[in-house]
C-alpha cells in the first residue's frame, strides 16, 4: 500500500482505540497517541505513525488456565499444563504468563510473537492483535512504558548521546485516549485537519536542540522513515 486517505487512516485510529477498549490485551495499554503525518492534517497520509504507553507485566492478572485453554491451575500444579509449557512446546516461545497475559496468549494465540530470543514480545504481540495480519499496510507502532511526552524528550537525550537521530521520536502527536478515555475531540480535529503543528526541525529547536542540529536531525528522521515499508513496531524501555 502506497499510504491511506485521511479518513481512512482516521477510521484504522478509532477502530484500533475500539479495540484497546473492548479486547483483552496482551499487556495492559495507558494511551494511545496518533503523530507524523496525520496529526499535521496531510492527504493523503503516506504512513500511519501509533504509540501506546503500556505496562510492564510484573504480575500476571490472568484467570488461571490450564493446556486446553479451560479454567484450572496453572504452573503445572494439579488441574493441567502451565501455558508458559504449554507454549514453549507448541510455539517455541518462552515468557507467556511473564511478559505477557496467560489468559491472552490461550485465547489468541495466532497472535503471540516473539523476539529474537524467543521469548514472548509485547511489542509485537500488540501489533498482531492491534493490526491485524496483513503486514504491508504502511503503519508504524511505537511501544513504550513511559508516556509519549517523556518519552520524546528521553529519546532525544539517547538519540544526542549516540549521535543517532533515527531512534528521535516525532514530538508532534496527538492522545486519543488515556486511562479508559476517549477524545472524541481529538478525532474530531484529525478529521477535519484542525490541528496547528510545527515543522519537525522547528519542533525539536523547541525541544532545546540548535537550529542547524534541528535541521539536521529532522533531515536524518524523514529520510529513515521514507525507507520503512509496510508495518514496522519499535518497543522500549525507558
Amino acid at each position: 500500500m502506497s499510504g491511506f486517505d485521511r479518513a481512512e487512516a482516521v477510521d484504522r485510529l478509532e477502530a484500533l482505540v475500539g479495540t484497546v477498549e473492548n479486547d483483552r490485551l496482551p499487556v495492559p495499554v495507558r494511551e494511545v497517541w496518533a503523530f507524523g503525518d496525520v496529526a499535521l492534517g496531510l492527504d493523503p497520509v503516506d504512513r500511519l505513525d501509533i504509540y501506546l504507553t503500556k505496562d510492564i507485566l510484573l504480575r500476571d492478572d490472568s484467570q488461571t488456565v490450564d493446556g486446553d485453554g479451560r479454567d484450572g491451575m496453572a504452573g503445572g500444579e494439579e488441574g493441567g499444563t502451565s501455558p508458559e509449557a504449554r507454549f514453549r512446546s507448541s510455539h517455541g516461545i518462552e515468557g507467556v504468563g511473564k511478559s505477557v497475559r496467560a489468559d491472552w496468549a490461550v485465547e489468541y494465540p495466532e497472535h503471540l510473537r516473539a523476539n529474537a530470543n524467543g521469548h514472548a514480545a509485547p511489542e509485537k504481540c500488540l501489533a498482531a492483535h492491534l493490526l491485524g495480519e496483513i503486514d504491508d499496510e504502511p503503519i508504524h507502532l511505537e511501544v513504550c512504558n513511559a508516556p509519549f511526552e517523556d518519552n520524546v524528550t528521553q529519546r532525544l537525550r539517547g538519540a544526542k548521546r549516540r549521535e543517532d537521530y533515527t531512534q528521535l521520536l516525532d514530538p508532534r502527536g496527538v492522545c486519543l485516549w488515556v486511562d479508559g478515555t476517549r477524545s472524541d475531540e481529538a478525532f474530531r480535529k484529525l478529521r477535519e485537519s484542525d490541528l496547528a503543528l510545527p515543522t519537525l526541525s522547528d519542533a525539536l529547536e523547541m525541544l532545546g536542540l540548535d537550529g542547524e542540529e534541528a535541521t539536521d536531525a529532522a533531515r536524518t528522521l524523514h529520510a529513515w522513515r521514507d525507507d520503512q515499508e509496510g508495518v514496522t513496531v519499535r518497543g522500549d524501555v525507558v
